[in-house]
């Protein structure tokens, strides 16, 4: 007798009726990302297919690119600027742009330096003033935005300028100022790692957050009487979150594992997220970037919401800028300068941002940042100088936003239809 003539026929019947249910809630899934994908609505797919392209590129020109070791290093390389990233993401989805990101992190640094060196400030005054600049910094800018109308490309044009300058002149004739090794804003950037116990609690954690929030908008939606997943498919969707962060966490783990930096980078990333998609102000934010004067007619404060994404860009620039010192364990003249301003928008349109305002997500600056490290680090690995990186960085920015555009028109067409 085999195990299924034991079973009784309404067991049986039961068991039936359940596989049944599972292949039809994810067949309605795959139909409805099918009929997402067919709408333009494309969401973080390129971007995963993108780093899988690249990883897999990178990888057979040289086997260390996927090390433990390697991959720890990309990561906390990407931090700093990936900060800088998810301000830029703000900003973005009112679809205006902030091109003095870079500088206003360079003057970060460099207020840091001279306040916690020169001055002799404890370290969390420093920071605390260095963030302060950002948040003035972002202030006035939606103050020249809102009240006189100048465009948000030619206020930050002219701040990417003046704060350069003003970095210069806060350095003073050496031009560097080295932070100690052994203080904590250095130690944070270089040498402090998850323990590996503590890396595995911070993924059940995780993934235990990701759970709740799935299942508590799943009951708001089927209380509204709208389609929801069940919990079925929650919980499986759970699992395999929690296989592929532990595989991640215990082979970086390999190595020195995860950089607090990066875990602070994550978190911001998930605070934003939570920030955009589920309070009153996120909802305000898509709604300006898709329409200034329906917004505006719906009950919306745009003033507010544009000093809200202002302060919080300039705020992220500045906590970006004091990041990046960290990990250099210095303020320069160069802080700032060079690839950051661009790398950093470059993540947030790469990551899915689009430049027309109203779409994106705080992950796009997680997943942009991530193709942008990588590009770099194999790059470096194959022995190819920056001018490489430089052209396949472009190339994959305007490949990014050929999509968007290209996923826009499919959006307005199936509108029309």
């Amino acid at each position: 007798m085999t195990p299924s003539d034991a079973t009784p026929p309404s067991v049986a019947a039961d068991l039936q009726d359940e596989r049944l249910r599972s292949r039809e809630d994810v067949g309605s899934m795959l139909k409805v990302i099918g009929e997402r994908v067919r709408g333009g609505d494309l969401g973080v797919l390129p971007v995963v297919v993108g780093l899988i392209v690249i990883w897999t590129v990178f990888q057979s020109l040289n086997s260390s690119f996927l090390s433990s070791a390697n991959l720890g290093n990309l990561l906390m390389e990407s931090a700093a600027v990936g900060v800088i990233a998810l301000g830029v993401v703000c900003v973005l989805l009112v679809g205006e742009i902030d091109l003095s990101v870079g500088s206003v992190s360079g003057l970060s640094a460099s207020v840091l330096a001279v306040t916690f060196v020169n001055q002799g400030w404890p370290l969390a005054l420093g920071i605390l003033a260095s963030i302060g600049t950002g948040v003035v910094i972002g202030v006035v800018y939606a103050q020249i935005y809102t009240r006189f109308g100048v465009p948000s490309f030619v206020i930050s044009l002219a701040g990417l300028l003046g704060f350069l300058g003003l970095q210069l002149n806060t350095l003073g004739r050496d031009g560097t100022i080295n932070l100690p090794f052994d203080s904590a804003i250095v130690q944070f950037g270089q040498v402090w790692f998850v323990p590996a116990a503590l890396s595995y609690v911070l993924v059940a954690l995780a993934v235990a957050g990701y759970f709740l929030a799935r299942w508590g908008r799943a009951r708001q939606r089927q209380a509204a009487g709208l389609s929801f997943l069940p919990l079925r498919l929650l919980v499986f969707q759970a699992v395999g979150l929690a296989g592929l962060l532990g595989v991640v966490v215990w082979y970086l783990n390999l190595a020195r594992g995860v950089g607090w930096m990066f875990v602070l980078f994550v978190g911001l990333v998930l605070v934003m997220h939570y920030a955009l998609t589920r309070t009153r102000w996120g909802r305000s934010v898509f709604a300006v970037g898709g329409g200034r004067e329906a917004a505006r007619r719906a009950g919306v404060n745009v003033t507010r919401v544009y000093l809200s994404v202002f302060m919080l860009c300039s705020a992220f620039a500045a906590l970006g800028g004091v990041l990046a010192a960290g990990r250099l364990a210095a303020a320069a003249q160069s802080s700032g300068a060079a690839d950051v301003n661009l790398n950093a928008i470059a993540a947030a349109v790469i990551g899915g941002t689009s430049l027309f305002g109203g779409r994106g997500s705080a992950f796009a600056a997680l997943l942009g940042i991530l193709v942008i490290a990588s590009i770099s680090s194999g790059l470096t690995l194959v022995n190819l100088d920056s001018s490489w990186r430089f052209m396949v960085t472009g190339a994959v920015l305007l490949i990014a936003v050929v999509l968007d555009s290209v996923a826009r028109r499919s959006r307005v067409s199936a509108g029309r239809a």
